[in-house]
C-alpha cells in the first residue's frame, strides 16, 4: 500500500487498460470509471517448460503493463491475461478451426482450471500490485456436430481453449467453482482490491450490479 503522503498523487493518476480484448474492455467500461484503453503488442511469449499457469499468466500481464508503461509515465496501468490448463497443460488460443476443435473435444466433459493473472502498475513509482485467481470449469458433453459449428463460427479462435463460457448459443460449461468473471477474463472483485492496494479508490462504479453468475463474489466492496 503507498504511504499517505504518496496517496493523492497515486489517485491522480490516469487508469489505463493495456488490453485489445473486447471482453476486457467492455467489463472494464461497465465497471469502472474513466479508463483509459491502450493496446499493447499482440505477440505474447509462450510458456516455458514446466512453468505454472498462474507463474506464466503473470509474466504475460506483467508483459502487457510494462508496455504501456513504456508509453505513459504517469498511469496506473492494468493488465490481464487468462490460461486454460488441463491437467497443468497450459492451452492456448487455436490457431485455425481444427485446432480449436481439438482443444474442445480435450476439454468435453473434464474440468480444468482457468487462471487470470492481473497486473496493476504504478508507472510513477514502480510499484505493482498482482493476483492470480483460479476457478474450476466443468464443460457439458457437447456433440461432435456442436464442436465443428462452433468452431466453424469463428468464435474459438481469440479465446484461450477455444471456447467463451458467456456464449449463449454454444453454452459449453455445465458448472464453475470460483468467480465467473475470471474465466470470461477479468475477475472484477480482485481488480477492484488491487486498486485498493496501489492507493486508487473510489474507482468502481457504484450503479452496477454483479453479473447473476457472481453468486458469493464480495465485488470489490473494498473499492466502494
Amino acid at each position: 500500500m503507498p504511504s499517505s503522503k504518496n496517496m493523492a498523487t497515486v489517485a491522480s493518476r490516469t487508469l489505463v487498460l493495456a488490453s485489445g480484448s473486447p471482453r476486457r474492455r467492455e467489463l472494464m467500461g461497465k465497471y469502472f470509471n474513466h479508463v483509459e484503453l491502450n493496446r499493447p503488442s499482440d505477440e505474447e511469449p509462450e510458456p516455458e517448460a514446466d512453468e505454472k499457469p498462474d507463474v506464466y499468466a503473470l509474466r504475460v500481464a506483467r508483459t502487457k503493463a510494462e508496455q504501456i508503461a513504456q508509453r505513459r509515465h504517469d498511469a496506473v496501468v492494468i493488465a490481464a491475461d487468462t490460461v486454460v490448463a488441463l491437467d497443468g497443460d497450459i492451452m492456448g488460443k487455436p490457431q485455425d478451426e481444427n485446432e480449436a476443435i481439438s482443444m474442445l473435444q480435450r476439454l468435453r466433459g473434464k474440468t480444468h482450471r482457468v487462471t487470470t493473472g492481473v497486473v496493476v502498475l504504478d508507472t510513477g513509482t514502480g510499484l505493482s500490485y498482482k493476483a492470480a485467481p483460479q476457478t474450476a470449469v466443468t464443460m457439458r458433453g457437447y456433440s461432435g456436430g456442436e464442436i465443428e459449428a462452433y468452431a466453424a463460427s469463428g468464435e474459438p479462435m481469440d479465446k484461450a481453449g477455444g471456447y467463451a463460457i458467456q456464449d449463449a448459443t454454444f453454452k459449453p460449461v455445465s458448472n464453475i467453482e470460483g468467480c465467473y468473471l475470471n474465466v470470461v477474463g477479468l475477475p472484477v472483485c480482485v481488480l477492484a482490491d488491487l486498486l485498493v492496494q496501489a492507493g486508487k479508490t473510489n474507482e468502481m462504479k457504484m450503479d452496477v450490479a454483479a453479473p447473476v453468475e457472481c453468486t458469493d463474489c464480495t465485488f470489490g466492496k473494498a473499492a466502494r
